[in-house]
Formats: C-alpha cells, sequence, structure tokens
C-alpha cells in the first residue's frame, strides 16, 4: 500500500500554490475572514512556513491581488475584429464571468479590502483600469483620445465596476441583462458627449459604421425610439 510522499516545492512554486490557495479563499469569503492558518492548511503547510514565504498576511494579499488584477485585466482582451458592440458585450461577459467566479475578492480589489489606501493597492487598481481604458481606445482605433472621448471611457469603466458591486449584493437583476445595458451604457455615453464635440463625433461615427441591425447599439436605438413613441 503507498503511504504517498509529498513533493517538496521549489520556493518560486510553494509562493505561488500560496497565492493560488489564498485567492481561492478569498473568492469564497472576504479577506479580513480569511486566517493564516486557513491558508496554511489549504495549502498543507504549517502557519510558520507561510511566513517564511511571506512576511505576512498583508504581502500574501497583495500577492493575490496582483495575480487577480492581472486575469481582471485580461478580460478587457479582445481581437479588434467585427462589430464595436459585439466586441463590447464579449468583453463585458468575461468581466462578469470573473465578478461572479470571485465576487468576495472582486470587492475586495475594487475597494482595497484589509489594505485599503495602501499604495500598492492603489496601484493595482489603477493599473486594471488603464488596461481597461487602452483596451477600449484600440477598439476605437484611437491613440489620442479628445477630453470628451476619454471622459467617457473612463466614466464608463467607472460605471461597469460600481454596477458588478452593487450587482453582487443580491444579484437581483439578471446578469446577462446587465452585461447588455453596460454596452447600451457605452453607446449612450458616446452619443451624448459625440453631440457636444464634433471630433468625438467622428470617432464614433467611424467606430459604429459597420455595426449590424441585430447588434447591440441597434437594439438600444430601438428601444429609445420605442420609449420616446
Amino acid at each position: 500500500m503507498s503511504t504517498g510522499v509529498r513533493r517538496r516545492m521549489g520556493v518560486e512554486e510553494r509562493r505561488q500554490q500560496l497565492i493560488g490557495v489564498a485567492l481561492e479563499l478569498f473568492s469564497r469569503r472576504s479577506p479580513d475572514e480569511v486566517s493564516v492558518d486557513e491558508i496554511a492548511s489549504a495549502a498543507g503547510i504549517s502557519r510558520p512556513l507561510v511566513y517564511h514565504y511571506f512576511p505576512g498576511k498583508l504581502s500574501l494579499y497583495e500577492a493575490a491581488l496582483q495575480r487577480a488584477a492581472d486575469d481582471l485585466a485580461g478580460r478587457f482582451v479582445e481581437p479588434h475584429e467585427g462589430p464595436l458592440g459585439a466586441r463590447l458585450l464579449r468583453v463585458m461577459r468575461r468581466f462578469f464571468d470573473f465578478v461572479d467566479d470571485h465576487g468576495p475578492g472582486f470587492a475586495a480589489l475594487m475597494r482595497g479590502g484589509p489594505a485599503v489606501g495602501s499604495s500598492t493597492t492603489n496601484a493595482l487598481i489603477d493599473s486594471v483600469r488603464q488596461a481597461a481604458y487602452d483596451q477600449i481606445m484600440a477598439h476605437l482605433g484611437v491613440t489620442r483620445a479628445p477630453a470628451r472621448l476619454e471622459l467617457v471611457v473612463r466614466s464608463w469603466i467607472s460605471l461597469a465596476e460600481s454596477t458588478a458591486l452593487i450587482w453582487l449584493d443580491g444579484r437581483r437583476i439578471p446578469r446577462g441583462e446587465l452585461e447588455t445595458q453596460l454596452v447600451h451604457d457605452f453607446a449612450a455615453l458616446a452619443a451624448v458627449s459625440a453631440a457636444y464635440d464634433e471630433e468625438t463625433a467622428a470617432l464614433i461615427r467611424r467606430a459604429l459604421k459597420d455595426e449590424p441591425p441585430t447588434g447591440p447599439f441597434s437594439d438600444l436605438a430601438v428601444r429609445l425610439i420605442a420609449l420616446a413613441s
């Protein structure tokens, strides 16, 4: 009968294992509620060994946030092919996949959790927002955005964050409806901005010229016409 020999891990392999274990626990409960003892137990090592790899819970938490931030930023990466509305809808689905799977961890990342106000946490949050901004601008084919368009995109990213946080508190609206609504929100914000700025209007016209009649942007137009009639 095999007794099962525990394999020794290298330093970096063990660090990555602990980060993965911490992320899994943080995905189910707030990081404030997860103890170092729980992390050690889930990793199959002793509490002192956790401290051998990380100086404290905060440093492990920040490492876990870094991995979560990298994952979340990657959700905004989308091939620059096909209508913009469909692309944004796929981005929102992947974004909400992350939110759905890592609810407490997402809330901790956006609200700061036990590291609220720390320069590391703030930098991670800013990096996710900047990555999302850069991706959206790339989809619009813009390298230097007019001031109004930059305001639209950054406001929309903040709206997506706050919408997801509110949705996590009870999930009272079907997720799919929110994903579509956020794409509609982008179109609405862009349209209002375009009405005030011709440079933004030209960029938006170019981005929307290939939108099909069955896409999310066309769906919004139908809904607004019905509302006004």
